[in-house]
């Protein structure tokens, strides 16, 4: 759900040297597995402490390895061999690793139980707290390096002065340094290994290893070395994965009442909080899976850098889609070329956390199982597959921390939401590995969102508490979602414009072809059908649809005989310019502020008509529904939570339409491709969405003030529709508005005019100063929300910032002119006093407004 989608990116991969190294053994604080090490020469010598702060002094050689790894040594291998000597822990790190770029990762393995906000949406076992590239390297004195890695920066060709001029001025920092222990000549591969001592830093508090930068969001500072230890780590083939315990102090404001650990005054009493932090160190692979550009056309979150090779007389921002590595077997590469469907090398596999609630869990799967008929399409079978996570009696050695692994993670957790993050290789976009986020309140959110668009429809949805069968078919849908950020998919709020809304109540054809081309729109149900339609879940519910079936085949389909991502360019956008002309494969992108048809929430490809089909549905709806959320023994919080989402949702069908005026489509194109990239909206378009506000909005939708629902609820009427008044008013009104009016109106005078929209938003605000007739409570409230709003921009008051654009200043003068004449001349034939009145004060204030006093 959340949108977000794309947090905590980074990666780990396979490196081709694991395949030399032996089983995984395990290493625990209480216990080592015994492993002996093969005996090696060792160049002999005093030694200095391991740490994090470079001496400038020159160090004496490393010692003899046997008096560092002695036989009371506890050892195990992987990615690195470690060792663990009393309490001292030693990292033993081949040459043949050093110089290769690797993760340090660093999680929440358990949260501390006041860390967080109840409505916070970090702060759980899970969350990722740090990401960073980082480097072994050798340096001058006895010494070992880890070097902090960036790629935002890179020249492909080493060879010329401009990769040594970006070099010049690109040094990748040392972060941390440490003395060489002792070194060892494998007897059997002779690879030269080098020993340093990692004791202070895993029971430290260093950055690097475990916080990042996160501390501050959390408030925690003031590390209690006493209160925290090393619980184990394990070493795996391409990562090793620490587990600590450390405590804080937490102050309830921020962190910038702490200083150094020291209080200031005034400051709150401090709190302890422990947390249990899981840190992986994975070996990036040493050739990096060759990158996609990102194509704007097609919704792939991005890894993004500045080439200075790509513009010989200019820099380039460049873009890679992020995506799994999916490649098929070598015996199969000829059948895939053909067309056939190959399973991959290797699929990515999602495990379900073992902590899930167990009746969840076979749809999470099916979640993340529906995504396989759009690899299909890619190329590939089986080639996603979810899975529950072995139990320690089938595989002892398997952890959800192990950062080889994917999993969906249940989260006890009031957040009604559930993201899909995911790490990537910052070097290509690779993706291999995602956490996905489950908070447990995402049940509360998808019933409440059901229950306002489908239960005019759906009786299974006129209740407080869904069957098992239908909250997991929500669950599925929700994890199908997630899972598709996980894959590199951005939402697609353009999506479900493509539909026309009268196909929305054909039952035939929406069964067929469901209500929005894409599961990555947020268009949740079908509220435009209509009881008499008699359309089941399957034309209510999303489902993978034609545009993720085309997006995973641009990102995952693998193009012969090509070797660079430059040359696949001209490929995917052929394949791209060959979709377009069916609106159903279209991209909207969620962030675009004027294109009406990417919204979120929304359905079918006229605003206007679906929202009047979703009007008669909670018109429906709000005449049972103190009968659908009644429970025994219970008052009325149920009645009140539903009018409030009842309200929201008939808020969004207003906000939908509000953004087709002064809106403009964009869509983005290349150059072979005919046609603007912007049109502004058509002019009957938004004339017809002014009608709408009219006839919903500024008309006072009485529907919503049952007087059995507000007696139950204690609801106040006036703030209901202030509520609604209010926000239909700023948003046409705004500055933004006005703007994109004159806009459009200047690129081409045969559009929706200013002029046109005043008069058209004049006959639906201020009906009554040519009917004569009394203006209740409700619509003198929107009057006076009208004039407030213009008056702003003709007299900023004192301390705002004025507009930049004199027109929108002229048109609100000169609209206040005429208003203030049209109520002058209406105020002797008013019969209702308190309309009187009413038109009185509005004269006042638009007197003063005027006055140049």
């Amino acid at each position: 759900m959340t949108h977000s989608v794309k947090s905590n990116r980074q990666v780990l991969v396979v490196h081709k040297r694991i395949k030399q190294l032996i089983a995984v053994t395990f290493i625990t604080v209480s216990g080592f597995a015994q492993q002996k090490q093969s005996e090696g020469s060792a160049a002999t010598g005093g030694g200095g402490n391991a740490g994090a702060q470079p001496s400038p002094a020159v160090k004496a050689a490393p010692k003899a390895y046997k008096d560092i790894i002695t036989a009371k040594a506890v050892s195990c291998t992987g990615l690195f061999i470690v060792h663990k000597v009393e309490d001292k822990i030693y990292f033993e790190l081949p040459d043949s690793i050093l110089n290769h770029d690797m993760l340090i990762i660093s999680r929440l393995a358990k949260a501390g139980a006041d860390m967080r906000s109840g409505s916070s949406m970090s702060g759980y076992a899970g969350d990722v707290l740090n990401e960073s590239v980082v480097r072994f390297e050798k340096g001058p004195n006895n010494k070992l390096f880890i070097r902090d890695i960036s790629y935002s920066e890179r020249v492909k060709d080493t060879a010329s002065d401009m990769y040594k001029a970006v070099m010049n001025s690109n040094i990748q920092p040392i972060s941390l340094a440490f003395d060489i222990r002792a070194t060892r000549k494998d007897s059997i591969s002779g690879v030269q290994h080098t020993v340093i001592e990692l004791t202070d830093i895993i029971n430290g508090d260093n950055d690097l290893f475990f916080w990042g930068g996160s501390k501050g969001k959390f408030s925690v500072a003031g590390y209690q070395p006493d209160k925290s230890y090393l619980q184990y780590v394990k070493s795996f083939p391409i990562n090793t994965e620490i587990r600590t315990v450390k405590t804080y102090m937490k102050v309830a404001n921020n962190t910038a009442n702490l200083f150094n650990g020291v209080l200031s005054t005034n400051t709150p009493a401090p709190k302890l909080v422990t947390v249990e932090l899981n840190t992986s160190i994975v070996m990036l692979p040493e050739k990096p899976m060759q990158a996609r550009y990102a194509d704007d056309r097609v919704g792939y979150f991005s890894t993004s850098y500045t080439d200075f090779d790509a513009n010989p007389q200019g820099v380039k921002r460049v873009s890679f889609a992020e995506r799994w590595r999916l490649e098929p077997k070598k015996e199969d590469m000829q059948k895939y070329n053909r067309g056939e469907l190959v399973e991959p090398v290797k699929p990515i596999v999602i495990y379900i956390d073992p902590e899930t609630p167990a009746k969840w869990v076979p749809y999470l799967i099916q979640g993340i199982n529906d995504w396989q008929v759009a690899f299909e399409k890619a190329g590939f079978k089986n080639a996603i597959i979810g899975k529950m996570a072995p139990t320690a009696a089938e595989d002892s050695t398997w952890s959800l921390e192990d950062a080889r692994h994917s999993a969906i993670v249940y989260k006890p957790s009031a957040v009604p939401n559930a993201s899909g993050p995911h790490i990537v290789d910052p070097r290509s976009g690779e993706v291999i590995e995602t956490h996905i986020n489950w908070y447990h309140n995402v049940m509360k959110l998808v019933h409440d969102w059901y229950f306002v668009q489908a239960a005019a429809v759906d009786t299974a949805a006129r209740t407080m508490h869904f069957s098992d069968a239908l909250m997991g078919q929500l669950i599925r849908f929700v994890s199908s979602h997630e899972v598709g950020h996980t894959l590199g998919l951005l939402h697609n709020f353009g999506s479900s414009s493509t539909t026309p809304v009268e196909k929305l109540r054909d039952k035939k054809w929406v069964e067929a072809n469901g209500h929005t081309p894409s599961i990555m729109d947020y268009a949740r149900f079908n509220y435009v059908a209509q009881p008499e339609d008699s359309i089941s879940e399957k034309g209510l519910f999303p489902r993978i649809g034609e545009y993720d079936k085309w997006a995973i085949e641009w990102g995952y389909r693998l193009i012969p005989d090509v070797k660079t991502a430059t040359e696949e360019t001209p490929t995917l956008n052929k394949w791209i310019i060959a979709r377009s002309a069916d609106k159903r494969y279209w991209f909207g992108y969620e962030r675009s502020e004027d294109d009406p048809r990417s919204q979120n929430e929304d359905l079918g490809d006229n605003a206007m008509k679906a929202g009047e089909y979703g009007i008669k549905n909670l018109k429906r709806i709000m005449t049972h529904l103190v009968e659908w959320t009644k429970e025994d023994n219970e008052g009325y919080d149920n009645l009140q939570n539903m009018h409030v989402q009842l309200f929201q949702q008939f808020n969004r069908y207003v906000g939908h339409v509000l953004k087709n005026i002064g809106g403009r489509y964009e869509t983005f194109k290349s150059v072979e491709q005919p046609g603007p990239v912007y049109e502004a909206v058509p002019e009957a378009v938004q004339s017809e969405a002014m009608r709408f506000i009219h006839q919903n909005v500024f008309i006072t939708p009485t529907w919503l003030l049952d007087k059995k629902i507000l007696s139950y609820t204690g609801n106040y009427p006036m703030e209901i529709i202030n509520a609604l008044q209010d926000g239909a008013i700023s948003k046409l009104l705004s500055s933004q508005t006005l703007s994109r009016l004159m806009n459009n109106e200047s690129v081409n005078s045969k559009t929706y005019t200013a002029l046109q929209f005043f008069n058209d938003l004049y006959k639906g605000v201020w009906s009554e100063l040519e009917t004569k007739a009394p203006i209740d409570v409700y619509r003198r409230n929107l009057q006076k929300l009208y004039i407030d709003r213009l008056s702003f921009y003709v007299k900023p008051p004192a301390g705002t910032t004025p507009l930049k654009s004199s027109e929108i200043s002229a048109v609100g003068r000169a609209q206040l002119v005429m208003l203030r004449s049209k109520m002058r001349g209406a105020l002797p034939v008013v019969q209702d006093t308190m309309t009187k009145y009413h038109l009185q004060d509005l004269i006042e204030k638009i007197d003063n407004t005027l006055s140049t006093k």
